[in-house]
């Protein structure tokens, strides 16, 4: 996948929990930029053929590989299945509720690379603030 010098994406597969003994494989996209540097962007590729895409805070993804976070739409905690490290996603909305499991090493290598590109704190100083500014007056 081609990306930009301010865009890291992952492609990503996870498993969409059904019950204690069933899941299923969602394909998924990391994606973080420096247009939106408080924000990653998990798109899920469903049957349906339209992709869903959740939009939360960086800081959120990142406290979740260490320890239980968030509340509402989006919580998200590592855990270990055997010898797997896994992140979870607990996303609910009005269509309904989901929980996802991702490979923790994975999320936290994208992380990574998110972090190159814009340090935390660094992201007010990311925001093209005029141009940001010029959209709204436009």
């Amino acid at each position: 996948m081609e990306q930009s010098p301010s865009v890291v994406e992952l492609e990503l597969g996870m498993e969409l929990v059904l019950s204690p003994e069933r899941s299923v494989p969602v394909p998924a996209r990391l994606s973080y930029g420096s247009h939106d540097p408080f924000a990653v962007h998990i798109t899920f590729h469903l049957d349906t053929g339209t992709p869903v895409t959740w939009v939360f805070g960086r800081d959120l993804l990142v406290e979740g590989t260490f320890r239980p976070c968030g509340q509402g739409d989006v919580r998200i905690w590592p855990t270990r299945a055997g010898r797997r490290s896994l992140l979870c996603l607990a996303l609910s909305s009005p269509a309904g509720d989901a929980l996802l499991e991702a490979p923790l090493a994975a999320v936290a290598g994208w992380l990574e690379r998110a972090h190159r590109l814009v340090p935390p704190g660094g992201e007010l100083a990311a925001l093209d603030m005029d141009h940001c500014l010029a959209e709204l007056l436009a």
